[in-house]
């Protein structure tokens, strides 16, 4: 609508703000214009009810993040919405063994596709795909900012890799960084336990370095049982389902900003 109003003034990405802005300084006079206006107007009016509940949403989830004493937002790309929907989801991250079966479990394990010499690996469809999602959410962040994961993304480009694969590269990186994160959060509360920091006594407290190659063949290893709830249950208000709703809540108004592309979506 802007853009037939301003022809060549509207930009494809623009905040609800901005096209506020724009539509207060057309003032059509033929009954079209006016039409196609106040139509412009009653969808802006639509977008900005939209914006204010995915701001109180993800106040609200990161007040709750923040609560559970997760340090998962300092990861970049990790929002309020990626940290509520990781915490949900996965529960007690001591049942996983180590960083292969959590990436196995979120379908960031890649699958061996080599033929003769060429080494190559495929997107594996096995995992959590809504999981999976949100490491996509933060992969795509990493690469639009200035930051480690797009220089680690430029790197495999590199390496003759396609976009798609550094992609998936850049995901596996982010979710070993997810479980170190999960792990060094745990260690706490793990103490007051008694117990090491993987939730099991004697666990290790080293993490395995992003950068190593990740085994081709962990997606076809058992995964995990379902989450076991582990926020505090003083706080009514931080339990796994709420997290879950109010992300999903988040993630589900604006979808078309995390756009994944077709082998990618959950």
């Amino acid at each position: 609508m802007l853009a037939e109003l301003l022809p060549g003034q509207a930009k494809k990405d623009i905040t609800v703000m901005q096209a506020k802005g724009m539509l207060a300084s057309v003032r059509p006079r033929d009954v079209a214009g006016k039409t196609r206006r106040r139509i412009a107007a009653e969808e802006l009016a639509e977008l900005v009810a939209v914006d204010a509940k995915i701001k109180k949403a993800t106040a609200e989830l990161k007040s709750i993040v923040l609560a559970r004493g997760s340090h998962l937002m300092d990861l970049h790309g990790v929002g309020p919405v990626v940290a509520a929907r990781v915490l949900a989801d996965v529960g007690d991250v001591s049942r996983f063994v180590d960083r292969n079966r959590f990436a196995s479990w979120i379908g960031t394990a890649p699958l061996d596709a080599s033929s003769g010499e060429q080494n190559r690996h495929r997107l594996s469809r096995a995992g959590n795909r809504r999981m999976n999602h949100m490491i996509h959410i933060a992969a795509v962040t990493q690469v639009r900012l200035d930051t480690e994961g797009r220089a680690y993304f430029r790197r495999k480009r590199t390496e003759d890799k396609k976009p798609m694969e550094a992609m998936r590269c850049l995901k596996r990186r982010i979710s070993d960084s997810i479980y170190r994160q999960l792990i060094a959060d745990q260690q706490p509360r793990a103490a007051k336990r008694g117990t090491g920091p993987g939730g099991h006594c004697g666990a290790s407290q080293e993490s395995s370095a992003v950068d190593l190659p990740p085994h081709v063949d962990t997606s076809d290893q058992p995964l995990p049982g379902p989450a076991h709830p582990t926020l505090p249950g003083t706080q009514p208000h931080a339990n796994p389902a709420l997290l879950r709703l109010l992300a999903h809540r988040a993630d589900a108004l604006e979808p078309s900003r995390w756009s994944a592309p077709p082998d990618e979506r959950p």
